[in-house]
């Protein structure tokens, strides 16, 4: 499921840095870019984006400005050299806000955040396609959410566990969290996201999915098991 992106940015070298990551990027479809707000307005009319790279003071119509004037907005990561925006910014919806310079793992774990139900109609039809890229040491590695067991927190990264394989990114929790499909994962402690369907079974305070066990947060055992169940829990 590809990202169809236009990047909006007065500054050569910024628009150019921008595209260089966007090429890294598998899912991303790099469609054009504008060194003026208004003259991306044709393209958005015409063609299907999902995502906008918005730099915000810019001549004529600051990014801001121009995001407010959008009707119905696709996904919008601002990249901007001002921090004092980013109230602003996220009071618009947002997906996320990165201060220049920023490196490359931090861009993917922006373009992460870009949940599925932002995509356009007709991307969403055109495929079929159930998958997420990490950014696991020199390379990006595509796992599809079929073959995710849990996701565990460690320090300031992340193990994805898969039923084949164990892949290492530095990423938080929270931020897999925010673009994985709530129906699919749950959050059952503060350091698991687990994949509901792979459970096997739950005992007490432990739920045992294949070889690997994971503990509840007893506080919210309730509430998570809510979450879990939901209405596929038979009794009597």
């Amino acid at each position: 499921m590809k990202l169809n992106c236009i990047v909006i940015e007065d500054e050569p070298l910024a628009r150019k840095g921008i595209e260089g990551f966007i090429e890294k990027i598998p899912h991303l479809n790099f469609v054009s870019d504008f060194s003026n707000p208004l003259l991306a307005i044709e393209t958005l009319k015409s063609q299907s984006i999902d995502l906008i790279f918005l730099d915000i003071k810019m001549p004529e119509m600051s990014g801001l400005s121009f995001l407010k004037t959008l009707e119905n907005p696709p996904a919008v990561i601002v990249t901007t050299a001002y921090p004092n925006y980013a109230v602003q910014g996220f009071e618009l919806n947002v997906t996320d806000y990165l201060l220049k310079p920023f490196s490359f793992e931090r861009f993917l774990s922006a373009v992460n955040k870009v949940k599925p139900g932002t995509l356009s109609e007709t991307d969403k039809t055109a495929s079929n396609e159930d998958f997420v890229f990490f950014k696991c040491k020199n390379k990006i590695e595509k796992v599809f959410y079929d073959e995710i067991l849990f996701i565990q927190a460690m320090e300031n990264y992340v193990i994805i566990q898969t039923e084949t394989s164990r892949y290492v990114s530095y990423l938080t929790l929270k931020s897999v969290e925010s673009f994985l499909p709530e129906s699919r994962f749950a959050k059952v402690h503060k350091s698991y996201i687990i994949a509901i369907s792979k459970i096997d079974s739950i005992e007490g305070n432990n739920i045992h999915i294949g070889k690997h066990t994971v503990q509840f947060n007893r506080n919210h055992k309730s509430e998570t098991l809510n979450a879990i169940l939901k209405d596929k829990f038979l009794k009597r």
